[in-house]
């Protein structure tokens, strides 16, 4: 198949491509590169032993997605491109609605009207919200969302099942995520993100390699082990196989699935911090702070579906993706 990959040089993206490619899909990628790097597209060629077509362009751009899909004899998309940081989305809800949602429309309008109608989409676990009990399970509602980035994951899951309502020849694939984190084992691909990083690992990241004093936790009174929130912490070589096993499960398959991605299990901040020192020997100083707004205690996958229907489950363990990390920073 040929598949666009919205957001295909950010950090799931681009080991997605790299995973497409081996398995002998085409991949197009479309990337503004807001928040990654244009030199990623080689090296995904690199990892995945086949040649791509980059656009660097944004997902709002109507006559660039049409001149897209009018060049190529697209068979499917796999929707990566948005912003993601919780933090920055309570700052800046506006850029995020604009972005995420009015992205997603003029994505759907360009493919609707290409006749592309198979789509995965990056979700989130954050549609659980706060109200529901780990693990999540898919069938549970969705729930308040408890930040800007969760409500442009609801809104645009509920804009996918209103066009699949409207017109049941879609192919719809809600992928809700947990945590990722990681690199390719070749250490050529990684986590790499423009500016100040936002996620837990590039901040590790940035401590091990001298670059800040300390970690900052954001709060330690949690109702957890040990007052840290805890994670559902997914190798993004195993979330990207995951994507593959989800593409080829609903191409021509009508209809709207989900599943979530993840390992099944939590792992507090402290614990992916100690983690990473077993696995490379450097140790992370700590330093516990304020809860940051929008946070929940407890966020972890029932992954029970993914396995039965997609035979997929993830493999790799918080050593493997600490000692990934690790072999990735220090090629930079």
């Amino acid at each position: 198949m040929l598949i666009l990959v919205t957001g295909g040089t950010g950090f799931i993206g681009s080991h997605t491509c790299v995973e497409l490619l081996k398995a002998g899909h085409g991949v197009i990628i479309l990337d503004n590169l807001y928040n990654s790097k244009k030199d990623t597209a080689a090296r995904i060629e690199a990892l995945g032993g086949g040649k791509l077509v980059f656009y660097e362009g944004d997902i709002r751009d109507r006559a660039l997605l049409d001149s897209v899909f009018a060049r190529h004899a697209i068979d499917a998309v796999i929707h990566f491109a948005g912003l993601k940081a919780v933090g920055e989305s309570c700052a800046k809800p506006l850029e995020y609605y604009g972005v995420n949602i009015g992205g997603t429309v003029t994505l759907c309008e360009a493919m609707r009207d290409a006749g592309c109608k198979a789509m995965v989409f990056s979700s989130s676990a954050t549609v659980y919200g706060s109200e529901n009990f780990v693990p999540f399970r898919e069938d549970m509602p969705t729930g308040k969302a408890t930040n800007p980035y969760g409500s442009t994951k609801i809104i645009i899951e509920q804009l996918l099942r209103d066009l699949l309502a409207s017109d049941p020849d879609w192919q719809i694939c809600l992928l809700r995520y947990f945590n990722p984190v990681g690199a390719h084992p070749s250490g050529q691909l990684g986590e790499d993100p423009n500016g100040i990083p936002n996620n837990l690992m590039p901040i590790i990241s940035e401590v091990a390699l001298g670059r800040r004093d300390c970690l900052q936790v954001f709060g330690g009174d949690y109702d957890t082990p040990d007052g840290t929130g805890v994670r559902d912490y997914i190798h993004v070589v195993d979330l990207a196989q995951g994507h593959i096993r989800a593409l080829e499960n609903i191409v021509g398959a009508p209809g709207c699935a989900i599943y979530n991605l993840g390992t099944g299990k939590g792992l507090s901040v402290l614990e992916l911090v100690r983690a990473f020192t077993e696995a490379t020997g450097v140790e992370i100083p700590c330093k516990i702070v304020g809860r940051r707004p929008g946070d929940i205690a407890y966020c972890y996958a029932d992954v029970s579906k993914a396995k039965r229907e997609l035979d997929w489950e993830a493999r790799l363990s918080a050593a493997d993706m600490c000692a990934d990390v690790w072999r990735w920073l220090l090629r930079q």
